[in-house]
């Protein structure tokens, strides 16, 4: 059934979305929701909650798969938002897709309603990352950024920028960012270059700091650049990441029908434990609010970890609603 469904996406809703963002799992996302979503039909539509649009590439496919479906996405990137009213114009105009400006933190009940499925896809999506003018990238120069949400008018706000955290943490504050978010087991030598080198011209450019790790710790492994864990763990600290994933999770799955399913696709461990650690808590008899779907994590088979590197960590969760 699956395979038909990925198999009869018309051709228009591969292409865009995909060639800027290729989305991960896209054929165990659909299995995981199609028993939920296959009953939706023209006089009964349901409803499904993306709350972390980025370029649409899992939404455009569950839309395809599913044309009867009507959608709700969110996303705290303000260019995420403009390429929604862009490239979804149609959808948006007929009624069949809302998209607001906020993080999927925001969710409510009394807000959104109740949903037959939703999905979260915590990885940061290919523009985001490619672009260096948002500060991702270590590869591309540019501000040393990294807040999802850069826009001042925006719903969502995220006072400190990496390079404030760069120029004004101390040593130890540093050492105790980069090991625990960023898994860095010796941070040593680069946060005390940092420290040193920020004295002289305080550091405003990924460049900056990316060329400073790759003299310090020199390459290890091809294909790894040796900034990658720890540009992680400041994008980790700088939009609370880990915060947001385990505050927002239970409010989610109260916004679930009866039989309703969340997927969660996470993308390094830190996530991953909080997901699988919250999905057992809400199974408890205690809340009783529903079970894991899989005993297993889901994770990417061998050929789409080979074509796609970001998929390689990537992990999928699913919770059902009792």
């Amino acid at each position: 059934m699956i395979k038909s469904l990925m198999s009869n996406l018309p051709e228009k809703s591969q292409p865009a979305s995909h060639r800027l963002h290729k989305p991960v799992l896209m054929t165990e996302v659909l299995a995981a929701l199609e028993p939920v979503l296959k009953n939706s039909t023209t006089e009964n539509p349901l409803r499904f909650f993306d709350g972390t649009f980025g370029r649409g590439g899992h939404l455009r496919a569950i839309m395809e798969a599913f044309p009867t479906l009507r959608a709700v996405a969110v996303d705290q990137d303000p260019e995420a938002i403009a390429y929604a009213k862009e490239n979804f114009s149609e959808e948006i105009s007929s009624g069949r897709l809302q998209i607001h400006h906020c993080n999927f933190t925001d969710f409510s009940v009394e807000k959104f309603g109740q949903f037959d499925a939703m999905l979260l896809d915590l990885g940061v999506s290919s523009p985001q990352l490619d672009q260096g003018l948002r500060g991702f990238s270590f590869y591309n120069d540019g501000p040393l950024d990294m807040r999802m949400n850069n826009a001042s008018g925006g719903e969502v706000t995220n006072a400190v920028t990496a390079a404030e955290i760069i120029n004004n943490w101390s040593e130890d504050e540093l050492n105790e960012l980069f090991q625990q978010l960023g898994e860095v087991s010796r941070p040593y030598r680069v946060t005390r270059a940092i420290v040193h080198d920020r004295k002289t011209k305080p550091y405003e450019t990924t460049r900056e700091l990316a060329g400073l790790i790759e003299r310090v710790e020199g390459w290890h492994r091809k294909g790894h650049h040796p900034a990658t864990q720890f540009f992680l763990a400041l994008r980790l600290q700088v939009n609370q990441e880990l915060e947001v994933v385990q505050n927002s999770l239970l409010p989610l799955v109260h916004g679930l029908k009866s039989k309703a399913r969340l997927a969660v696709l996470t993308f390094h461990s830190l996530e991953d434990r909080i997901v699988k650690n919250k999905f057992k808590e809400f199974a408890d008899e205690a809340q009783g609010l529903g079970s894991p779907v899989n005993k297993k994590v889901i994770q990417a088979e061998w050929n789409e970890a080979k074509d796609n590197p970001r998929a390689r960590s990537a992990k999928l969760r699913t919770f059902e609603r009792a």
